[in-house]
């Protein structure tokens, strides 16, 4: 149990998701990079595409950050496809809509690791004292409607009082519109914003981004 989290001070939860209570399944990425590589063709070697990815995956992930809008999963692909010289001329966005169902199932399939120790048991006990819970994430490749299934299909879904995803408003943590969607989105509006806390494992994004706003909130550090 994370007893250093103070569930009695606090009446709203709000949790960061990737490297908070999740990561990838260990063969997750190879496959999605496998999967990019056969559908759109691409003329490279598997190490060079997964290079690729990986720096837009991580360039668009900061520029998230940085400016505080969201970069949408389709314009990263076609960043991706364009270092990778794919002609993008050739392509539509029914293609990359396909590319996203085929991606969904793969993550579906190679699901991603719940590293939150006793993750259901943790909720629970917040429920069980009447306080409410939500997710805050910002997205890349995996859209929040893709989120959504995972967590469903966890039985973590029933815990959740509601769920922010950076592609779904368009902006992303630490941008402060982003910690007052969470406010808005909490049923008791009389809430002080201490009483709010913001669960994550990034500095910048998480704990900074949710204290300038005025919540509490406590970075998360798992051995990974």
């Amino acid at each position: 149990m994370k007893t250093d989290i103070d569930i009695r001070n606090h009446s709203h939860f709000s949790f960061d998701l990737w490297l908070t209570l999740i990561k990838s399944h260990p063969e997750f990425k190879s496959k999605r990079v496998e999967l990019f590589s056969s559908f759109f063709d691409v003329n490279k070697p598997i190490d060079e595409v997964t290079k690729v990815v990986k720096y837009y995956d991580d360039l668009c992930n900061s520029i998230n950050e940085v400016i505080g809008g969201n970069v949408d999963t389709f314009e990263i692909y076609l960043l991706i496809l364009n270092a990778l010289e794919v002609d993008l001329k050739q392509l539509n966005r029914d293609q990359l809509n396909e590319f996203y169902l085929k991606s969904e199932e793969l993550f579906l399939e190679y699901k991603p690791v719940v590293i939150f120790e006793n993750l259901h048991q943790f909720f629970d006990e917040i429920k069980n004292q009447g306080k409410t819970i939500n997710i805050l994430s910002n997205t890349g490749f995996i859209k929040g409607k893709t989120m959504r299934k995972f967590l469903m299909n966890e039985n973590l879904d029933q815990y959740i009082d509601f769920h922010i995803y950076s592609d779904e408003i368009n902006c992303s943590k630490p941008n402060p519109q982003i910690f007052q969607e969470v406010k808005n989105l909490i049923k008791n509006q009389d809430l002080d914003l201490k009483q709010i806390l913001h669960i994550g494992d990034n500095p910048i994004a998480d704990y900074k981004g949710a204290k300038d706003f005025g919540f509490n909130a406590h970075l998360l550090k798992h051995q990974l």
